[in-house]
């Protein structure tokens, strides 16, 4: 499923290769894909508007045009974005993906000939025009030391399932999670409100260390703990099997030994 840094990737190819270019049709003919909008609403708004900024926030998306309307894009369990051919980290004209066309859930044409493509085989992504992002914390990539300690640091649920909370810091998925914590050596279990301060600041860090690594590697596969996460496993810092659990309704792996 894309997490944070798959949907920031997206975001960069947007920001990279179609910014400045103008809209002159849109295929917004999945009624799913695009609910609540009827097919015809998204193209009504967005045809003969130009793409400007491309922005995001945890795991939701959006770009902004000059004429005022805001497209939202969510990119669901295995969505990608793909402009003129490339998907995010991909420099190939075409990705040698086979993926069917009927893939292609949402598209934006653009007067040059190029496209924008929303492509999602389990079609759980969205496209949306002016999306309401106001149910979501602080990015998990920017939150501030202060409100990381304020959003997280109380109460009696998981640990894990604190920082999966959208509403308290935006962006963290159950891979994000576990390769965070397993980096901050906190148990995913534990308490949220019985963390010290030092512990918060500690996973605080190593989040933003985690997100900036998977932007950087090409994603959160890329984990040093995420290989381990399968029974059987060890733990690649001491060798421990892992421990395998549900938490906050997610498959969760971490270190018995190492974890605290």
């Amino acid at each position: 499923m894309p997490e944070l840094p798959e949907v920031e990737r997206a975001r960069a190819l947007i920001a990279e290769r179609a910014l400045g270019r103008r809209i002159v049709a849109v295929d917004d003919s999945d009624t799913y894909v695009c609910r609540p909008h009827a097919p015809g609403e998204i193209s009504s708004a967005l045809v003969g508007q130009t793409l400007t900024e491309a922005n995001r926030i945890g795991k939701s998306m959006w770009v902004e045009t000059d004429g005022g309307p805001v497209l939202g894009l969510h990119l669901g369990m295995a969505g990608r974005i793909l402009v003129d051919g490339a998907a995010e980290g991909d420099p190939a004209t075409e990705p040698a993906d086979g993926a069917p066309r009927v893939w292609d859930r949402f598209t934006l044409e653009f007067e040059d000939g190029g496209k924008l493509i929303l492509r999602d085989k389990r079609r759980l992504g969205r496209a949306v025009l002016d999306p309401d992002l106001s149910s979501l914390g602080p990015d998990a990539a920017e939150v501030t030391r202060d409100d990381f300690r304020k959003r997280v640091g109380f109460g009696s649920a998981p640990l894990k399932a604190r920082i999966m909370d959208q509403s308290v810091i935006a962006g963290v998925g159950n891979l994000l999670a576990d390769e965070a914590l397993w980096r901050a050596r906190l148990s995913p279990v534990r308490t949220a409100g019985d963390l010290s301060t030092d512990e918060l600041d500690r996973l605080r860090k190593e989040i933003r260390a985690t997100t900036r690594s998977a932007i950087r590697k090409g994603g959160v596969h890329t984990g040093d703990v995420i290989p381990a996460r399968k029974r059987g496993g060890v733990c690649p810092r001491c060798g421990t099997p892992m421990e395998r659990e549900t938490v906050g309704g997610r498959t969760t792996y971490w270190c018995p030994n190492g974890q605290e």
